[in-house]
């Protein structure tokens, strides 16, 4: 890479980066990180263009991660139901007109084997999002794996498994929080030995925005909830220089293009400081890695089309922040889940930032700019506001136990609505520049009827499974559950056994109770 030169379609030559006349002496890939985590950044390779999918029977969501890898996706990002999300076989009483809706329906590991079918896990990332019932789907990952004979010390992807800002912001949890954090240190430690590669939590801001927070609040409450999950693995004796490496963050991006970028930036330096406060001292563990994806809630029914530009302007502002991975959302998901054309026009918006916009040529390009500096550094003082007043309550799960965080975004997305309704905050096509428009038909549907095939599934699993196995693993979880032992690999036992996420689930919930 080093003889490679990077040159303006007017023939400038571009240096790698760029350093103010007076000295800016701190360089990407040196700490805090606030230029970047990378020296060369997108020099060397391009972010992973993700795209989330998963939707109706495991068969139907393993075509279109056959077409997104044919048309040039290098990473998967798998989309649960609701029941799998908390916990409840396809054919359960709370599951009916859920299953299938709003991501794939996932009852057992069978399930698994049809959704990766004619996908190598040693060849591909992947990305779950899941978080009460992460250590199962984990495990069903992990043990498609083995059958594949792939080498587990190589598969690379992550999962969510960030139960605090469930309990914050989306409310997908099952258990208290106390054995929720027991399930999520015992697959940090049980990854870091038997999967090291494999990013154990995803510490989530997005949907923290998603709820209503402002840029603020989702920087200052993700951290914070980072920094919980840091001192819960070192209370039980992880190495912070070998766990923090495998935690990722995954970070919204909305529509104020310089508010974001700067929220970026200072997410990393905050991150490095906080690490390193806490005994990190392996650059690699101070770095803070992160999946962004453009913000799900500024996409508007009205005048679709629109959402277009609004993603395009969202996911640059994530590559000029310096994302590792980026998701775009279709321009048809205010109306439905994407259909294949709004997933490709997605896909192509990051392709054409990446090899055709020339942002990829250097590094952190707005970098010394007065307002990008001066914004970050304001971002910056205004989270730790908000995070010294979380560690002055005792941290993030004492804060959400006495309803602070909640009540901090449900005000903030009371006065954004206010701000929309009074005109104050324009949203084009919505509250200025409307017109009458007829309903779009072509929307993307999930039949009702593919509950009835998930029940069918899960009877003649039933039938051909050895049964008695089954009930041995099962039993075998509950002892551990109701003891100290790690639980990850009495769960993956059940897996293999081809117990079902519901029978898991429920086998838990006897001994921790719901929440």
């Amino acid at each position: 890479m080093a003889d490679k030169k990077f040159i303006t379609i007017s023939g400038i030559e571009l240096k790698e980066v760029y350093t103010e006349p007076s000295g800016m002496t701190e360089l990407p890939g040196q700490f805090p990180y606030t230029r970047g985590i990378q020296k060369d950044m997108y020099r060397g390779k391009p972010w992973t263009m993700r795209q989330y999918a998963g939707f109706s029977t495991a068969e139907e969501s393993n075509k279109r991660y056959h077409y997104l890898l044919s048309q040039g996706t290098m990473g998967l990002s798998v989309a649960f139901d609701l029941p799998t999300q908390i916990g409840y076989d396809s054919d359960h009483e709370l599951s009916e007109g859920e299953v299938g809706k709003v991501g794939v329906a996932i009852d057992s590991l069978k399930d698994i084997e049809i959704l990766f079918d004619g996908i190598q896990l040693k060849d591909i990332t992947t990305s779950m999002t899941i978080n009460a019932t992460a250590s199962t789907l984990l495990a069903m990952y992990i043990a498609l794996a083995k059958k594949q004979g792939a080498d587990l010390k190589q598969i690379s992807g992550t999962i969510q498994n960030d139960i605090l800002k469930e309990y914050a912001a989306r409310g997908t949890y099952i258990y208290p929080p106390t054995p929720s954090m027991r399930l999520i240190t015992d697959i940090f430690e049980y990854c870091s030995k038997e999967v090291p590669k494999w990013n154990t939590i995803s510490i989530s801001g997005y949907h923290i925005r998603e709820a209503g927070s402002t840029a603020v609040q989702e920087l200052a409450f993700t951290l914070a909830n980072g920094k919980t999950y840091l001192k819960a693995a070192l209370e039980k004796g992880l190495d912070i220089n070998v766990f923090a490496k495998r935690q990722s963050f995954f970070f919204n991006c909305h529509n104020n293009f310089f508010e974001e970028i700067a929220k970026f930036r200072a997410a990393r330096r905050m991150w490095a400081h906080i690490t390193k406060e806490l005994g990190a001292t392996d650059p690699g563990a101070q770095k803070l890695r992160f999946h962004t994806q453009t913000g799900g809630s500024t996409l508007t029914a009205q005048q679709p089309m629109n959402n277009i530009v609004r993603v395009s302007m969202q996911a640059l502002a994530a590559v000029l922040g310096g994302t590792q991975s980026l998701h775009t959302n279709g321009y048809d998901e205010a109306l439905s889940l994407p259909t294949e054309a709004a997933a490709k026009i997605a896909l192509r918006t990051q392709q054409i930032i990446a090899f055709e916009s020339g942002v990829t040529d250097t590094v952190d390009p707005l970098a010394g700019s007065y307002f990008i500096e001066a914004l970050t550094d304001e971002l910056e003082a205004a989270a730790q506001l908000y995070i010294d007043k979380i560690d002055a309550m005792g941290g993030s799960v004492k804060a959400i136990e006495q309803d602070y965080i909640q009540q901090e975004i449900a005000a903030a997305a009371y006065q954004y609505q206010n701000d929309i309704e009074s005109g104050d905050q324009t949203l084009v096509g919505v509250n200025k520049f409307t017109q009458a428009e007829e309903v779009n038909p072509n929307v993307f549907r999930v039949d009702d009827a593919i509950r009835r095939q998930q029940i069918n599934k899960l009877v003649r699993l039933k039938e051909e499974r050895n049964n008695d196995a089954v009930v041995k693993a099962l039993q075998n979880l509950t002892v551990a559950a109701r003891g100290t032992d790690n639980l990850m690999p009495y769960i993956l036992n059940a897996v293999e056994c081809y117990a079902t996420l519901g029978e898991i689930a429920d086998n838990l919930r006897n001994i921790f109770g719901e929440y």
